[in-house]
């Protein structure tokens, strides 16, 4: 079940940084990155965020997280976190989803590590187009995709 999380509440911006904390683990790995800035984003900036957050919950336990930016035109899907336990069950592509149907905006826009082959065939699946690559903080290798519906 997908809903949204309050992230102002303690209580819950640390579950959302749990999540996020074991998915960047996993991410950090598959780009070789030695120091990766979503692992260090403390729970206050959760809490003081002005992000959409919603949430995958299995038995009453958020099992992934995504985030969106609001722009003036458009969306970014800034963050979007699967507990690894529960990889390969289709939660991605059911947020994903979600956020395309939910907003009601014409352009959404996502950026991930140029090396995360399954972050990039999510995306690519939703037909997002690749319009940027990049080198980002830390020596990381990053790409953007848009999609204009």
């Amino acid at each position: 079940m997908i809903q949204r999380i309050e992230h102002s509440t303690s209580i819950n911006a640390r579950e959302i940084r749990r999540v996020f904390q074991i998915s960047y683990r996993i991410e950090a790995q598959l780009l070789g990155a030695k120091k990766f800035p979503p692992l260090e984003r403390p729970i206050t900036a959760f809490q003081n965020c002005t992000n959409d957050f919603f949430g995958f919950y299995e038995n009453e336990e958020v099992v992934a997280v995504i985030e969106m930016k609001k722009e003036l035109k458009s969306l970014h899907i800034q963050s979007l976190v699967v507990n690894p336990n529960y990889f390969r069950r289709g939660i991605a592509k059911n947020l994903v989803e979600f956020v395309l149907n939910h907003y009601e905006l014409n352009l959404f826009t996502v950026e991930t590590g140029k090396d995360n082959r399954p972050a990039r065939k999510l995306y690519e699946s939703f037909n997002f187009q690749l319009v940027k690559t990049y080198l980002a903080e830390e020596n990381i290798m990053k790409v953007r995709y848009q999609k204009e519906i």
